[in-house]
């Protein structure tokens, strides 16, 4: 075999390898996009239903003790945003997004102190989950002037969202949920194909508060 046919043999090669990585990119951003398109259609409906219902949430607290008055979930909303990928228009996110306040009447002030680093971070990472409204206090000590404790003067009312993020490439779909039943971020990836309606279900399931597998 001439060196000629030798380079013509890897060419051929090569360009098979590359058809069937172009081929399974292409089904993989397939899959991705119907994936995208039921999850925005289905968040897309959801506010409707939940913007009446007004759900309950579980019992909140930045630390675990001084516990929020009875909450509800209010003013849902969705967006869908789009990109270019491949040449063609793409969902980039879907999201939807409301607010958590009181039952009854209108967000009061509370007060949480602490003094050891895992509860200031976790009442600082909650805090910041929901989007909290608040204010930052030092009490030190009269004469060393030693920091004793750390107070947060908060609202009663929070931000909570699910943002959906694809990724086209990998065919998989990433779900960030903030303060979703809690004061919290959690967040889950699945394969495109498994981002069904049942799937779904699970989610508005979460959001609403009753038991679900979506987590």
């Amino acid at each position: 075999m001439s060196f000629l046919q030798q380079l013509k043999q890897q060419a051929r090669s090569l360009q098979s390898q590359q058809d069937e990585c172009r081929q399974s990119l292409d089904a993989n951003v397939q899959v991705t996009e119907l994936a995208c398109r039921r999850v925005a259609d289905y968040l897309g409906e959801l506010p409707r239903q939940l913007n009446v219902i007004e759900p309950a949430v579980v019992p909140l607290s930045l630390d675990g003790r001084a516990h929020w008055p009875p909450m509800k979930q209010v003013e849902f909303r969705s967006d869908v945003r789009k990109k270019r990928f491949m040449d063609r228009e793409v969902i980039d996110y879907v999201a939807l997004g409301w607010r958590v306040v009181p039952a009854q009447g209108s967000p009061v002030m509370m007060t949480v102190g602490v003094n050891f680093p895992p509860d200031l971070e976790r009442v600082e990472r909650r805090l910041s989950a929901g989007h909290v409204p608040h204010q930052r206090r030092e009490q030190r000590h009269p004469q060393t002037n030693r920091l004793q404790m750390l107070f947060f003067d908060h609202e009663t009312v929070a931000k909570a969202s699910v943002l959906v993020t694809p990724d086209h490439e990998a065919g998989t779909v990433a779900f960030r949920l903030g303060c979703v039943q809690g004061l919290d971020i959690v967040t889950t990836t699945y394969p495109a194909a498994a981002v069904t309606t049942e799937r779904m279900d699970e989610l508005a399931r979460l959001i609403v508060g009753q038991p679900s597998r979506f987590v």
